[in-house]
């Protein structure tokens, strides 16, 4: 069994998230890394969660560090091959470290993704994580995504449902979906619901 398309579950912060999304055949488990989030994970929690974990990638997440603590970081958490950050110069800084490398930007701050950005992006090979409040994305919202998709390899997160997933990365050519990880009801109780419609929606039969 697999996914039809690149599927991160992002800000995952136990056990649970990860060995369901692992046997979901999710490519990338997320953690954030900054000590001021309520999802931030210590790099003990960390090493015990991906201890149990097999099959996926594992990404860094940050939205404020500078490189030089991202660098410090990293070198606390091993196996870590991917890396998220809000900003995109700080990103750079890794881009030709071996990482895969994800922007995460609000869809409605980079509708009209400035040229120079967008050249970045493409000739680094960096995802661009966009992300929405909207349940549901308008027409206006479509048309500027599936216009970005154009110009780099596009991550949705936010407007995502089992009865729209597919028609959503078909239609404007995404790279892939994100979602978000959850929080235990208690240890090693979830409730997976629409989560699993979704990534059940993507399943590919052997």
């Amino acid at each position: 069994m697999a996914l039809s398309t690149f599927v991160k579950i992002s800000s995952v912060t136990n056990l649970s998230d990860a060995r369901y999304s692992s046997g979901m055949y999710v490519d990338v488990i997320g953690f954030c890394l900054e000590e001021s989030s309520d999802k931030f994970v210590p790099p003990t929690s960390y090493s015990e969660i991906t201890g149990w974990v097999s099959g996926c990638e594992f990404c860094a997440e940050f939205k404020d560090d500078e490189a030089t603590i991202v660098s410090q970081k990293l070198s606390k958490y091993p196996n870590i091959t991917w890396i998220q950050h809000n900003h995109l110069n700080t990103l750079m800084e890794f881009a030709d470290q071996g990482y895969q490398l994800i922007f995460e930007a609000p869809l409605q701050e980079i509708r009209h993704i400035e040229e120079e950005v967008g050249k970045k992006i493409q000739d680094k090979g960096i995802h661009l994580l966009l992300t929405t409040d909207s349940e549901s994305l308008d027409g206006d919202e479509m048309k500027s995504i599936a216009l970005i998709a154009n110009k780099a390899k596009v991550i949705l997160s936010g407007g995502i449902s089992p009865f729209n997933v597919k028609t959503l990365i078909a239609d404007l050519n995404l790279f892939g979906i994100a979602l978000e990880g959850g929080e235990e009801i208690k240890p090693g109780l979830k409730d997976y619901d629409e989560l699993a419609e979704i990534l059940e929606e993507l399943e590919i039969e052997d």
